[in-house]
């Protein structure tokens, strides 16, 4: 039996409702779908990290870490930032340990957002950008990347930017379409923010999974960015343990203050054993360094899988995921194909209209490659049997 309330609600997101992420899990369920859906790996993390956490808990540190995180951790982040990027930031005053990056985001947005300003950010997209900034009562502004490449046309950038202009979000790499910024995406970030009071918000959850020898171009590296930005990235991603929920974020000290008068109210600190195991994980560079080798090779093995089935694939410069084409024999929406992959293969994919607030469909899908070589053969050899329509 449901309750029934008296009270009469007010909807702060009254268009939020059931997505079609919530339509795949259902039947992907039903149809026991191998999952080539969801950006979290299927495989274990390292046990050394299990390990870790149970040493922690086993030591008594299972009461509130300090509000801004461990110490330790902070300093083993600072000291990556430095070495990979070049930018020192002030473990005390300008290093945060989150539950989760999304909770970094929201803490971010949250706190440097105000009512009536704009944020600027770019399609398609991680789907919590936009409804974070609504919460705040200020008006997201999509700009839609450019098809097939995904690049960002920064003449449009600088003629949606008003008086009003209060943030730029960026993702790179960038979920869903694996695609990553370039120097010269930087230099247009940089000159059409400079001299204003602009803040950068970059999502670089993926900042270690670059392919090709290509480094990550991320807001750190460049000092001009850096000072205005808010960096969000996440253990999760890096150490395959997205549900373990922590990451964190560096910002110069100024905007890094109200970051933390939210975060301060709404988590106050993240899991305790997790980030003295991550601290002391951190010892070892190697476990940062090896991730874009280890997910290039699997990467490399679908696209090989593929080769042979009716998908067009689109390159993938970093991130979980590349994207597949398949305008070429089916007229059906990317939503329809989706769910007849999963009916009549099954394999769960994810349609790329999901990432579009106005559900524009391209006919791509979305492959996630952070799977055991089991799961990524049998969902090749599923989608390879697609027939058209």
């Amino acid at each position: 039996m449901t309750l029934r309330t008296p009270v009469q609600t007010r909807s702060k997101l009254p268009d939020v409702g059931t997505t079609i992420f919530t339509v795949i899990g259902q039947l992907s369920a039903e149809h026991n779908a191998i999952n080539l859906s969801q950006g979290a790996p299927n495989f274990s993390c390292d046990a050394g990290l299990i390990a870790g956490v149970t040493r922690a808990m086993q030591e008594g540190h299972n009461q509130y870490a300090a509000m801004t995180g461990l110490r330790t951790l902070k300093e083993r982040i600072a000291d990556k930032i430095a070495t990979l990027y070049g930018t020192r930031y002030d473990v005390d005053r300008e290093v945060l340990i989150t539950a989760s990056a999304s909770e970094g985001l929201y803490s971010a947005i949250s706190g440097l957002v105000h009512p009536g300003d704009e944020v600027i950010y770019f399609e398609p997209s991680f789907d919590s950008y936009a409804p974070i900034v609504r919460l705040q009562g200020a008006t997201p502004v999509a700009i839609k990347l450019t098809v097939p490449d995904f690049k960002v046309n920064w003449d449009e950038v600088s003629a949606a930017i008003t008086p009003r202009t209060r943030m730029i979000i960026v993702n790179s790499p960038h979920n869903p379409s694996g695609q990553v910024f370039s120097k010269e995406d930087l230099a247009h970030l940089a000159r059409l923010t400079s001299n204003t009071d602009i803040v950068i918000l970059s999502d670089e959850v993926y900042e270690h999974v670059v392919f090709d020898g290509e480094p990550h171009h991320g807001m750190a590296t460049h000092p001009e960015l850096a000072q205005r930005s808010v960096i969000i990235s996440s253990f999760g991603k890096t150490y395959h343990v997205t549900g373990w929920r922590v990451g964190y974020c560096v910002a110069p000290y100024e905007l890094m203050e109200e970051i933390c008068k939210v975060h301060q109210f709404l988590m106050f600190s993240a899991d305790t054993p997790m980030q003295y195991a991550f601290a002391e994980h951190m010892n070892d560079p190697q476990t940062w360094l090896s991730l874009a080798p280890f997910y290039q090779r699997k990467r490399d093995l679908l696209q090989t899988l593929l080769a042979e089935s009716p998908f067009r694939l689109l390159p993938s410069a970093g991130s979980f995921f590349l994207l597949a084409d398949y305008s070429h024999f089916s007229d059906e929406s990317d939503s329809e194909l989706v769910k007849r992959l999963i009916v009549e293969y099954g394999v769960a994919t994810i349609p790329l209209s999901a990432f579009y607030t106005d559900g524009t469909d391209n006919k791509l899908i979305r492959l996630s490659f952070a799977k055991d070589e089991a799961t990524l053969r049998a969902g090749a050899q599923a989608l390879c049997r697609v027939k058209p329509r």
